[in-house]
């Protein structure tokens, strides 16, 4: 076992747009399970959605992030109507747990339930915010049920649809699959960093699956089986694939959910970078019922938005 990097998969037989026969997802699914196994991630290259999708994305939500305080706060998530949606600011998340500091970012999160009215909660003087993350969330969504269908031949899963099945409401008030603009802003010199404050706390995702678009800066650290951080280096062309803690459960820890972070910065010249990326986070269906798919009762059962709730609950 190799976990001192992250490697790199070929995703171009089964990329947005193609398919592939069942020995071509076989050996995808071997390849994928061995990575998320030894170490919890990997990288794709060749998916099929394009970099001016991507780019798009990153340059609206970087816009909104640029905005004063007391604009963005007119959509701050603790405001909205919607389950997860909107501006979090610095602080107001706690991944590393409810007895840290809050992490040093920003958020945009982004629920599309095509069943609700979401007028009002975007910011009306740039559609183009709405647009572009409204076009990566259906190439996030399609991406990452390809994953799972890979996935599900990797563990050899007798229906090679439970996965697709889990997830079929991506899109609807019951599920709350989420996609995520992350900024890290540029820290100041006078400010004093807290005692165990960092960027982005350490944990592991609270759903099954998360596809991360990076920008070209780094930083991002990933624990391995030994315990040690090795860095998630950004890849150009590629996206940063991890499992989180219900993928976890479901395979009763064949795949693990791993650790990982973002520290401060310590030079003066690092703390005046900033720092972007992308999640597209897919939660189960709200009603799903997450139980070990070997019978071996590692981990009680508990429906899928039980458990996000109970995460929630601890972070905000």
């Amino acid at each position: 076992m190799n976990t001192l990097y992250i490697p790199v998969i070929d995703f171009q037989a089964y990329a947005l747009g193609q398919d592939c026969p069942v020995a071509d997802l076989d050996k995808l699914g071997s390849e994928m399970c061995k990575a998320l196994e030894d170490i919890g991630f990997c990288y794709l290259k060749n998916h099929g959605i394009s970099q001016d999708v991507i780019n798009d994305a990153f340059s609206s939500s970087r816009r909104f992030f640029m905005q004063p305080e007391e604009e963005k706060e007119k959509f701050a998530r603790s405001k909205s109507k919607h389950f997860n949606f909107g501006w979090v600011g610095k602080e107001g998340e706690k991944l590393n747990g409810p007895d840290h500091p809050g992490d040093y970012k920003e958020t945009w999160n982004v629920t599309m339930n095509k069943q609700e009215d979401y007028s009002g909660e975007w910011p009306s003087h740039f559609p183009e915010l709405k647009s572009s993350m409204e076009i990566l969330w259906e190439k996030g969504t399609e991406l990452s049920l390809k994953v799972f269908d890979v996935i599900a031949y990797g563990l050899n899963l007798e229906d090679k649809q439970f996965f697709r099945k889990c997830h079929k409401l991506i899109g609807t008030p019951n599920n709350k699959s989420l996609l995520r603009s992350l900024f890290y802003p540029e820290i100041p010199a006078d400010y004093e960093i807290k005692e165990g404050q960092l960027r982005c706390g350490e944990h592991t995702d609270y759903g099954p699956l998360t596809l991360l678009f990076q920008d070209d800066v780094g930083g991002l650290e990933v624990r391995n089986r030994d315990g040690q951080f090795v860095p998630a280096t950004p890849i150009p062309g590629t996206i940063l694939v991890n499992i989180g803690d219900i993928l976890q459960r479901w395979t009763a820890d064949k795949l693990m959910a791993t650790k990982h972070r973002i520290l401060m910065p310590s030079a003066n010249m690092e703390r005046g970078q900033t720092r972007q990326s992308i999640a597209f986070f897919t939660f189960s269906d709200d009603d799903v019922m997450i139980e070990c798919l070997d019978k071996s009762n590692r981990y009680e059962p508990i429906k899928s938005i039980d458990y996000l709730n109970s995460k929630f609950s601890l972070t905000y």
